[in-house]
């Protein structure tokens, strides 16, 4: 076999593992059964543990647990369950929404600036629903005992009062509670213009004993969502516990953790820890709780079941606070509750000193090269307006970044190509001797300063980039929605073309495994046009994989986003451009037009 064959041989080999693999890890898994869970109460200080006052027992909760909803009865529309308690609004230039008075829960978050598909008029995206809607998702926060409050603490049937009417950014509302026993709590909410809100929670001891209290703050999911499931893409409970590090728990890896007997629920706490977030996270949206950075606290993941229904949770509890008789105890936690804009989540990182905030997307194991690609990308969609001009635009500054490796590697391929008679003189002579056969071939190689693998190496730096931008269009939020030309109208889904129904021509739809748009078949025809530029391998078997490989890759590449199918296209059209060049300067024919020529020849007829 040819060596330049074997090199593109080689290549596509390699291309194909790598895009078998990712079918492989990034694919959806297979749906997980779910482990029922009873429930319990403790009077330890376990986080994670439902409240006594939730679960049908007595008022006072129990000392250092944590709070959780039970499955109230599921109202028939989440507009129903809204009309449950009075509330306050929430006005933002990105949000509206609201919180309940009864409980304080921060329970109603519309998204203004996100429809639910490229049709803006479609319904906005729906973050927060209250307790008894068919999808409760919430935030909580307070205080719990460490001991007897006379009067109790407040829960999450509490009926606060408040000082206005709207929250809006610059107004915060004051909300307070009098429990008759001589305690009051106050608690002060905040929002930004974005995606942050700030809690401030107080509690004024007018008793004549001291009081010890543990401030909580907790984001509770009831149900288990429907998530995309693909290995490249994290779902679930996410947070960053200090030193710790990154942890992330999708909602089946939490099922199978043990069941704390003080609890009843599946748990995977942290003591001890300082800086950082919890939460719980989507493909584009998240809400997280942030503790005070400098303050230890404990976290933890959580679920149990109630009413037939998981609630997962993701809890901070920090260190319980004594107030003395006419004292008043101060703890001020925050609320992210949004959409997971890169500039935003990194902005809190810097302004708020919250430790790693930014993982809170998930960037992935190439975050090293990920994120910087992202902020490139993202400098040519300000200058230029359009993400596919902007990766058009970045994939020509990765061949500048690497040609002279690129050309090194063209160029070792145009001498063997040279050197090709050479070769065959060898393989004759020692036709019987296969180990003197490759030392002579070795001295060739060294006499003309050509390295044999040197072929593979475009395709080797091509794959981490390949990756890092799969990365970038599957889980950036900037990226949803964002149009290219024409037809294409968000570049992280795929093409919606398809040639079986000639690109909508025809009145039908055709099945998902036979949408084969137009950007795939360019991406196709580029690399076999890619392909033709070398000769035509001798063996009829490797000859007919080589024909074969581009329709191949056009098939599996259809289901991938479209602006990765763009990027892979443009890169074959530069490669060939390079490639052309370099051969011609190298003296060496360029097999491309002979080729095209053969293909489309017409063939004679075979002699009787």
């Amino acid at each position: 076999m040819r060596e330049d064959n074997k090199n593109l041989l080689l290549a596509i080999v390699m291309s194909v593992v790598v895009l078998l693999g990712w079918q492989y890890f990034f694919s959806p898994p297979p749906q997980r059964t779910q482990v029922p869970q009873a429930g319990q109460t403790t009077s330890a200080p376990v986080p994670g543990a439902p409240s006594p006052s939730e679960a049908g027992g007595p008022s006072q909760p129990v000392p250092g647990t944590l709070p959780t909803a039970t499955g109230a009865p599921v109202a028939e529309t989440r507009e129903a369950a809204l009309q449950r308690s009075a509330r306050i609004a929430i006005d933002t230039p990105t949000k509206r929404g609201s919180i309940s008075l009864r409980g304080a829960r921060i329970d109603d978050v519309v998204l203004k600036n996100y429809t639910e598909t490229v049709d803006r008029r479609s319904p906005n995206i729906v973050l927060f629903s209250p307790s008894g809607s068919p999808n409760p998702y919430y935030a909580e926060f307070g205080w719990v005992a460490a001991g007897n409050v006379p009067g109790g603490v407040p829960t999450f049937e509490t009926v606060w009062t408040a000082d206005r009417q709207t929250l809006t950014p610059g107004n915060p509302v004051t909300l307070t509670y009098d429990n008759s026993g001589g305690v009051i709590f106050r608690r002060v909410i905040g929002i930004d213009d974005k995606s942050m809100f700030t809690i401030n929670d107080t509690v004024e001891n007018r008793t004549g004993e001291p009081l010890s209290l543990y401030p909580f703050g907790l984001v509770s999911r009831h149900g288990r969502p429907t998530t995309l499931g693909y290995y490249v893409l994290h779902e679930g409970l996410t947070g960053v516990l200090g030193d710790q590090g990154l942890q992330e728990y999708t909602y089946a890896k939490l099922d199978k953790e043990a069941v704390l007997p003080a609890t009843g629920a599946r748990t995977k706490a942290w003591t001890g820890v300082t800086g950082g977030f919890l939460g719980i996270t989507d493909k584009y949206w998240a809400a997280a709780v942030v503790p005070e950075q400098t303050t230890p606290y404990q976290g933890s993941f959580t679920v149990r079941q109630d009413g037939g229904r998981e609630i997962y949770q993701a809890n901070t509890l920090g260190d319980a606070r004594t107030v003395a008789p006419g004292a008043t105890a101060e703890s001020t936690k925050r609320l992210f509750a949004g959409a997971k804009e890169v500039k935003i989540v990194d902005s809190y990182r810097t302004s708020l000193g919250i430790k790693n905030f930014d993982l809170l997307i998930d960037w992935g194991w190439f975050y090293f090269i990920t994120k910087p690609l992202f902020y490139v990308l993202d400098y040519f969609y300000h200058l230029f307006g359009n993400f596919g001009v902007s990766i058009l635009i970045v994939t020509v500054m990765l061949k500048l970044l690497f040609l002279p490796l690129a050309n090194k590697s063209y160029a070792s391929m145009a001498k063997m190509k040279a050197v090709q008679p050479e070769m065959v003189s060898i393989r004759e002579r020692y036709a019987d001797d296969k180990m003197k056969q490759q030392q002579a071939l070795m001295e060739l190689y060294k006499k003309e300063k050509i390295n044999p693998v040197a072929g593979c190496w475009p395709v080797l730096i091509q794959i981490p980039v390949f990756f890092a931008l799969y990365k970038v269009l599957f889980v950036t939020i900037e990226m949803r929605h964002a149009p290219f030309f024409g037809w294409i109208q968000d570049l992280a889904a795929p093409d919606p073309t398809s040639l079986f129904n000639l690109f909508g021509w025809l009145p039908y739809s055709v099945p998902a495994f036979l949408m084969i748009g137009v950007w795939p078949i360019i991406m196709g025809i580029t690399m076999w046009l890619q392909m033709k530029m070398n000769p035509a391998p001798p063996d009829p078997i490797q000859a007919q994989v080589f024909a074969w490989m581009p329709v191949i890759f056009t098939f599996m590449l259809a289901s991938f986003p479209a602006g990765l199918v763009i990027y892979w296209a443009w890169n074959n059209f530069l490669s060939i451009s390079q490639q052309y060049v370099i051969m011609r300067r190298n003296g060496v024919k360029v097999e491309l037009w002979d080729n095209l020529r053969s293909t489309f020849a017409r063939k004679a007829p075979a002699k009787g």
